[in-house]
């Protein structure tokens, strides 16, 4: 046996291992939650996402208070539009103090990759100013950029990149205060 059909079976075997566990991260949805924000809700710190029309859960806060914002190109300056859907989080913040929430910065594919990070924590400083302004306590809230990294949509027009120059707070138990 040469070298060529001993790498073949290598290759499927290694590929074959490596499916041996769909439910690897126990989603048990086929749902992938790096952070895992929004796990079981078991008591081990982890968030159930709860229902949409339960307006005490973080579903609720997605859906209906609205967990994003946008910004218009190369700024990090918070538009009308995205203050009231601040002021309404700042509200279910208030209301809910055993949330803390990340608010992570995002950029379109356009600029460098250090320009975009840069751009990305410009914009989720300026959620957390705002937030606390509205009096949500800072040690409530925690921000990180991910620039271009985490695209919401890959593409190369402008209403594609719309979607990605953001900001997403992401909520979940235990207030820093």
């Amino acid at each position: 046996m040469n070298f060529a059909p001993k790498a073949v079976i290598l290759l499927a075997v290694l590929g074959l291992a490596a499916c041996n566990n769909p439910d690897k991260y126990g989603s048990g949805n086929g749902v992938v939650d790096p952070g895992g924000a929004y796990g079981s809700g078991t008591g081990d710190g982890s968030v159930s996402q709860g229902s949409i029309s339960d307006p005490n859960s973080p579903a609720y806060f997605n859906a209906a208070v609205g967990d994003m914002v946008h910004f218009v190109v190369d700024q990090s300056t918070l538009t009308d539009e995205a203050r009231n859907i601040l002021a309404g989080q700042a509200k279910w913040l208030n209301a809910h103090g055993k949330y803390s929430a990340i608010i992570e910065g995002h950029a379109d594919e356009q600029g460098t990759r250090e320009y975009n990070l840069a751009l990305g924590a410009r914009r989720a400083s300026a959620v957390q100013e705002f937030l606390i302004s509205q009096g949500v306590a800072g040690s409530r809230l925690r921000t990180v950029s991910y620039g271009k990294e985490r695209p919401l949509a890959v593409c190369s027009s402008e209403d594609c990149y719309a979607k990605n120059r953001r900001a997403v707070t992401v909520i979940s138990l235990g207030a820093g205060s």
